[in-house]
């Protein structure tokens, strides 16, 4: 880890966002959940480090600040750049291609010279913030020509980049009008991160193939210079999942939902709503087993947490409401008075609220289509202390590499998402024990520290 006080972090957000105040009194930040955040966190608090990153904000042009140890440098973004850059080909081009196409990518040539340009814009901030000879750490989807731009600004800095999605295989990269721009652009960081091998993988036989650069497996030559492209698994800070699951804030939060739900075995699925998640797959997969009798609803509730997500685009209003309308459809089949068999929550809960999910729950269902790594299912391992509960794991997330001790299962297969949710719930405890105590050595072992330690010892620093 570098003690140099010099580390850059570069991202489509801040990792803060603005608290409206009441009452006419004045704004304030807080720290904002995520994945990326709940990370970097820990990290970026131990050194000096500044975060550049848009605000949340249309048109935000405020100067630096500082929050919870973090200096904060905004990029200022226009509405009409967000619907380019971030609505058009973040999240309609290169978010349904880099999952395996769920959803057909769109390609407008607008929306790439909108995403060139906010690019440039990061780029230009980070190579004005960057201190001589230092880090800089880009991450995700958004920003993927960054690197290659900052390089051209300031060669004298060690540039890393990582991508939290999954990266495609050829046949599906290969539709991408800009593959090359892109390919180009990732290669202007000396180390690229990836979720898992097979992605790092797909992103070598791609330079291969369209740019006729020459490789020795994870390392490639470019204008005589070495880059490092290989898997870097995101993780946890187990630590800090593992104590919350003890504390007395956590309890009483748990006490209160187990005093709502009675003493029936509980099912949890956590996600963001977003076509790529599988949550319609499983309420279909939940809905067979009321069929079937193997769940009833006065001994078993699933409980569905939809954490709202780009409730703007089309595609997510259209999303929302056919799960909703599954779901009240099962309610209404199924349910007894005063017992739904599906309760469905579509907000986000704060952590607390969410460990205390995390411990009630019997079985807990990570089933998306297509998952760069899912830390839902790292964090869920973490908080069971007592080693009960058991993993419902789709195969297609970068979390099932590690978690092999999960049931793992095809999430596009209804049939295999309900039989293994019905294994879990009539498993023996001391075969849920075992599993449970391997995967949370895996955790343990591999945290958010080690993940960060690796990645900036491959970077030099």
């Amino acid at each position: 880890m570098s003690e140099r006080g010099d580390i850059l972090i570069v991202s489509n957000r801040l990792p803060v966002h603005r608290v409206r105040a009441e009452n006419g009194g004045a704004d304030r930040w807080e720290t904002s959940p995520g994945g990326l955040v709940s990370a970097l966190k820990p990290i970026l608090q131990t050194v000096g480090s500044t975060w550049i990153g848009w605000t949340g904000v249309d048109d935000d042009d405020r100067a630096p600040f500082e929050h919870d140890g973090i200096r904060n440098h905004p990029v200022a973004i226009s509405g009409e750049e967000m619907r380019g850059y971030y609505e058009g080909f973040s999240n309609r081009t290169i978010w349904p291609l880099y999952h395996d196409a769920i959803r057909p990518a769109e390609y407008h040539r607008s929306w790439w010279r909108i995403y060139t340009a906010v690019n440039q814009r990061f780029a230009q901030a980070a190579a004005e913030c960057a201190k001589p000879g230092g880090l800089v750490w880009v991450h995700d989807y958004q920003l993927q020509l960054v690197p290659e731009m900052l390089r051209a600004l300031r060669p004298d800095l060690r540039i890393g980049f990582f991508l939290h999605i999954p990266f495609p295989p050829q046949e599906l990269f290969a539709q991408l009008p800009w593959r090359r721009h892109l390919l180009r652009g990732l290669l202007g960081a000396d180390v690229i991160g990836f979720q898992t091998r097979v992605a790092s993988e797909n992103f070598v036989q791609l330079c291969r193939r369209f740019l006729n650069i020459r490789d020795r497996g994870t390392e490639l030559q470019i204008e005589g210079r070495s880059v490092i492209a290989r898997a870097f698994p995101i993780s946890i800070d187990f630590g800090h999942f593992d104590a919350m699951a003890g504390t007395e804030a956590v309890a009483e939060q748990a006490r209160m939902v187990r005093a709502r739900l009675g003493d029936r075995r509980m099912i949890l699925g956590v996600d963001r709503l977003d076509y790529t998640k599988g949550i319609d797959i499983r309420m279909r997969a939940f809905q067979d087993l009321l069929h079937t009798g193997e769940c009833r609803p006065d001994d078993t509730v699933f409980v569905q947490v939809a954490v709202p997500s780009r409730e703007k685009v089309e595609e997510y209003q259209e999303l929302r409401s056919n799960i909703e309308e599954m779901i009240g459809r099962i309610n209404g089949k199924y349910g007894q008075v005063g017992r739904t068999p599906i309760q469905y929550l579509h907000r986000g809960v704060s952590q607390d609220e969410l460990v205390a999910l995390y411990l009630l729950a019997d079985v807990m269902a990570v089933t998306p289509a297509r998952d760069g790594m899912n830390l839902v299912a790292k964090e869920y391992v973490a908080c069971r202390r007592d080693d009960t509960g058991v993993l419902v794991l789709s195969e297609f997330t970068g979390a099932a590499h590690e978690l092999t001790d999960a049931l793992l299962v095809n999430p596009h297969d209804v049939d295999d998402v309900a039989g293994a949710i019905k294994i879990a719930l009539q498993m023996k405890p001391d075969e849920a024990a075992r599993r449970m105590h391997s995967l949370r050595e895996v955790v343990r072992q591999n945290d958010v520290h080690r993940w960060a330690r690796s990645f900036y010892e491959e970077l030099g620093a």
